[in-house]
């Protein structure tokens, strides 16, 4: 295929891909400079947080290769529930405005490998974009595989208008190290950084209820204060999360703990933060 028909291909499946999103009015991505972060599980309860604020919903999980999404929600269970055809797929709705796809849907166990080279990956997230009808929602939030690669590099390009990156982190330096990388690829492109999450920032004692920063204190401040983007917030150590992440629960914002609350508290400071559409 000559460069003049793959130009026209990609402006194509562009433009496909606007008039299949134009009904959504908030368009964000979440990255990390590595994997290892809690990003999903940040993904999922920021989502749920919106959800909680009254906000309609939709995930993208565009990890092909280490799918977590379905799991943590609890929908690692609705395999072949997925509807579609050649030319449309409809998501998963876990709820009434709260929707999910992922490539873990579309197999048929936990264990089946994706073994794609890059074409492959791309079409498939070019088909999350471009050809499941996510309807009109508030938000859909793209979770993207760790670091700078195709698939965080293809999305960027191919989505249009993202309004914005939130980037998680945890607080060791080596972690820190390559989510510079994530700030800098975002800014490289054009893309809004939101700002900053600490996750695993401390350990709140369950009984004397102290809060020790076992990995430093301060880093992932300082590293938001060098680039001039926003520290979100930052998320404690909580035996809970994991515990409801691998029963495929989220958090339960009713119940008010210390990180529900934060999780909360930093879906607030987004919504402030987005330009009112």
């Amino acid at each position: 295929m000559s460069d003049f028909s793959n130009l026209k291909t990609k402006i194509k499946e562009r433009d496909e891909i606007e008039e299949n999103l134009k009904q959504i009015k908030y368009r964000l991505v979440v990255m990390s400079g590595k994997g290892g972060v809690g990003k999903s599980t940040v993904t999922s309860a920021l989502a749920t947080a919106f959800f909680y604020l009254k906000k309609s919903v939709g995930i993208i999980d565009a990890d092909i290769h280490g799918p977590s999404i379905p799991k943590i929600l609890g929908a690692e269970d609705m395999r072949g529930q997925i509807q579609g055809d050649e030319t449309s797929i409809y998501p998963l709705m876990l709820r009434e405005n709260f929707k999910i796809m992922s490539i873990d849907l579309l197999v048929d166990s936990s264990d089946t490998p994706i073994v794609w080279r890059g074409p492959l990956k791309m079409k498939m997230i070019s088909d999350f974009l471009g050809k499941v009808k996510w309807g009109a929602l508030d938000f859909i939030i793209v979770d993207l595989p760790p670091g700078t690669g195709d698939e965080p590099l293809s999305i960027a390009q191919t989505l249009p208008s993202i309004d914005g990156a939130i980037i998680v982190t945890t607080p060791q330096d080596v972690a820190l190290h390559s989510v510079r990388k994530s700030i800098k690829f975002a800014k490289d492109l054009n893309i809004p950084v939101l700002g900053l999450i600490e996750n695993m920032s401390s350990f709140v004692c369950p009984n004397c209820h102290n809060e020790v920063h076992i990995f430093g204190k301060d880093l992932a401040k300082k590293t938001t204060e060098e680039f001039g983007i926003r520290y979100l917030g930052d998320i404690p150590i909580d035996p809970t999360i994991s515990e409801k992440g691998d029963g495929g629960i989220m958090i339960d914002y009713a119940e008010n703990s210390i990180t529900s609350q934060r999780f909360m508290d930093i879906a607030k400071s987004i919504l402030e933060i987005l330009p009112t559409k």
